[in-house]
């Protein structure tokens, strides 16, 4: 679920960055929010039942 949000909002950063230059300080907050997430997600993982 998290990796999925941080693709999603990795997508629309680069879109916003790229294809609309949206340069304010906003779209950058979406890139920090994704990796973030990328990253909790991977510290975090899957957790098995034991």
């Amino acid at each position: 679920m998290l990796l999925i949000l941080a693709i999603a909002l990795l997508i629309l950063w680069f879109l916003g960055f790229v294809a609309f230059h949206v340069t304010t300080a906003f779209i950058h907050f979406a890139l920090v929010l994704a990796l973030v997430l990328f990253v909790w997600h991977m510290i975090a993982g899957r957790r098995t039942a034991v």
